[in-house]
């Protein structure tokens, strides 16, 4: 159950997903969008596993989507032509995400950004090891938020740590994000994925239907709401990347 760009293990009803791509600081390019989509639908349908754990190898969680993938779709789309299903990957972990019906929990080893950081804004649980760090890259690329994070920071972190994020780009350390009530708590680096697994384990062994029910009460007010804010990121991502300037904005990003 491993590709290239993610390893997966089941281990005491807990399914490890962990992003793969170390040469590109994990960065989630199309396959790797992909290959969790597809990992968390299996995964949402098994009834051995009761609870997916997400993190990274390496030194970093993950550098959110692959700024070269973005660049091309940002050059297609000043120019005019068709991007076909270029961007799809994202579409579509999206859509799992929002729907996933367990509990889903995140053990951040390193460097959170972009996808990175938003990602933890679907999870239920975040732990972070000491010394992570988190950014919003959005303003400073000339681009919108993405994945619901202009509903869901506001709602995690309170509206002034959303906004000094999204709008200021600042780093979040892990301490700032445990004091907003984005993460749970800090764990040191040798011993946050243990430590994680440990607490994915201890909620695996309650009763998968209490979970299902349980997760399906936190999640549903919100859903409604997370897709709608979905849809404004993306028309918004949208017009901003036909500007001309868009693809060297992106670009900027790598130096």
């Amino acid at each position: 159950m491993t590709s290239d760009v993610l390893r997966i293990e089941d281990r005491e009803r807990v399914r490890t997903l962990v992003f793969n791509r170390p040469e590109a600081a994990n960065a989630f390019n199309e396959t790797l969008y992909l290959a969790v989509a597809d990992a968390l639908t299996k995964a949402a349908t098994d009834d051995q596993i009761s609870v997916v754990l997400l993190t990274g190898t390496g030194r970093t969680f993950t550098a959110g989507t692959d700024l070269k993938e973005m660049a091309d779709i940002a050059r297609a789309h000043a120019a005019g032509e068709p991007v076909g299903d270029a961007g799809k990957g994202f579409t579509t972990l999206m859509d799992v995400l929002v729907d996933f019906p367990k509990p889903l929990v995140a053990a951040v080893n390193g460097t959170g950004v972009g996808l990175g950081l938003t990602i933890l804004a679907h999870c239920d649980l975040v732990l972070l090891a000491e010394g992570a760090r988190l950014l919003a890259p959005f303003t400073t690329m000339g681009v919108a938020p993405e994945a619901g994070s202009s509903y869901l920071l506001p709602l995690r972190m309170g509206h002034q740590r959303a906004a000094l994020a999204l709008l200021a780009g600042e780093w979040i350390t892990a301490e700032e994000a445990v004091a907003s009530g984005l993460a749970l708590r800090t764990c040191p680096p040798d011993t946050l994925l243990d430590t994680a697994h440990e607490l994915a384990r201890q909620i695996a062994a309650k009763p998968l239907r209490s979970l299902l029910a349980t997760k399906r009460l936190i999640t549903e007010a919100h859903r409604d709401g997370v897709r709608r804010a979905m849809e404004r990121e993306s028309a918004a991502f949208d017009a901003l990347l036909r500007d001309a300037s868009a693809a060297d904005n992106v670009l900027s990003r790598l130096d």
